[in-house]
């Protein structure tokens, strides 16, 4: 509900994606979903993920990154690595072979900076594939760069130039 539908709960997230914890608690118990402020704070811990974060003062809480809903996260720019990394399946490689990483739904091309975590993220829809991306090309050709509070860079396209695609030459 934090990253996709807030209003499903009858809630409504601030512009940089915050909600008060004792709303968030009190709105999921009216819908069905009771959840003590400990087990919230033990699902934000032990999250494989860290998809979720609590303010500096712990009273407020949103999603890391991952959005669908309109917010304005604040995370700051950052020089990428030189090669970043996308796991993907083979039903969308015709599409990311025309038009490059596009965001879709959300409003970032998430990007990882292990091949380890691309796998974990392209196997949750099949076998996955994982493609490198030439990060610091993009980074040098303007393209800008974001870290969210958990690791995960974003950018809003990948352009195909900067994809090393299986089975292309060079």
């Amino acid at each position: 509900m934090l990253r996709h539908d807030p209003g499903s709960i009858g809630v409504t997230l601030d512009a940089a994606g915050w909600i008060d914890v004792d709303e968030l608690l009190q709105a999921l118990a009216r819908h069905g979903t009771r959840m003590s402020r400990g087990t919230l704070d033990r699902v934000v811990a032990e999250n494989n993920k860290s998809r979720f974060a609590f303010d500096e003062s712990g009273t407020r809480i949103r999603a890391s990154q991952g959005h669908t809903v309109a917010v304005e996260l604040g995370l700051p720019e950052a020089v990428p690595p030189p090669v970043l990394y996308h796991g993907t399946v083979a039903a969308a490689m015709e599409g990311i072979r025309a038009e490059g990483l596009r965001p879709m739904k959300r409003h970032h091309v998430h990007l990882s900076a292990t091949t380890d975590t691309a796998t974990r993220v392209g196997a949750r829809r099949g076998v996955p594939i994982v493609l490198a991306v030439d990060a610091k090309g993009m980074a040098g050709a303007g393209h800008v760069f974001l870290i969210s509070e958990n690791g995960v860079w974003l950018t809003a396209h990948v352009p195909v130039e900067y994809l090393d695609l299986p089975g292309a030459a060079g």
